[in-house]
């Protein structure tokens, strides 16, 4: 059975939606929600004033599984954000971890403005966009997310320990490396041996945001996500805008009625 384009845009709707409050616990190919190209590459943890600049995030993961198998997959987006702290983000649905209508590689885009106060889907198959209510998430960086899902994991059995790697230029731009390793004693999760998880990553203090980041679990493989082809370039303002050929509908998010007779919390 064929997914519609519409359906299969709604998903990518409740995509956008889970990448501004991303549901705790999950990694890998079996998260919560749909895989996106790592926390720094998706939607913005703030904004980020002063600091444009275009480029293409490449994500690309290997899993080698029990018997010796590998499962080797990349991701591409193109991504573009102005002086006003504006973003856009260009990707298909085979990206976002979506089914594509007819197994179609359908794009799709992804505006935040926080000028507006407005965040946008766009379908530019179908000319239609989505919009909802733009509201700043809070300022965690990648690695302190994935650190706090092993503290959720391993409890107090587990140890993490960060060193500093020094500066390096990535794709002309100045940055700071670190190495965090989380090490999750036998038995925390039912392990018979320690496990451990490293997570390195570059940091732009001129863009604000991980630029490289390179993460290792032994449950799920290596995933290593970069920015390319970067551009320091003031973009054009009609970037973050819906065309006006297109039909904008509002989405708000559900709400959830507490059942009759269900105790409240």
């Amino acid at each position: 059975m064929k997914m519609s384009s519409s359906f299969a845009f709604l998903l990518v709707v409740g995509a956008l939606a889970w990448a501004q409050n991303p549901l705790p616990g999950g990694h890998g190919r079996f998260g919560a929600g749909p895989r996106f190209l790592g926390a720094e590459a998706g939607v913005p943890r703030h904004v980020v004033k002063g600091a444009p600049f275009s480029g293409d995030w490449i994500a690309e993961s290997t899993e080698t599984l029990a018997d010796g198998n590998r499962i080797r997959q990349t991701s591409t987006a193109h991504m573009v954000r102005d002086s006003e702290g504006r973003t856009r983000r260009e990707e298909s649905l085979a990206g976002l971890g979506a089914l594509a209508a007819g197994g179609g590689a359908q794009q799709v885009v992804f505006i935040h403005d926080p000028v507006a106060g407005a965040s946008y889907a766009l379908d530019p198959a179908h000319k239609t966009a989505t919009k909802s209510a733009w509201t700043a998430p809070g300022a965690r960086s990648s690695a302190v997310i994935e650190e706090r899902k092993e503290v959720r994991a391993g409890g107090a059995n587990q140890s993490v320990k960060t060193e500093a790697l020094g500066a390096a230029t990535i794709e002309g731009l100045q940055a700071q490396g670190t190495r965090t390793t989380v090490t999750i004693a036998a038995g925390a999760i039912g392990n018979e041996a320690p496990i451990q998880v490293v997570t390195e990553r570059w940091y732009s203090a001129d863009l604000q945001m991980a630029v490289l980041t390179r993460r290792s679990d032994p449950r799920s493989g290596e995933t290593v996500t970069r920015l390319t082809n970067v551009s320091r370039s003031e973009p054009s303002p009609a970037l973050f805008q819906v065309p006006s050929d297109f039909k904008v509908t509002e989405h708000t998010a559900p709400h959830f009625r507490t059942p009759a007779g269900a105790a409240r919390q």
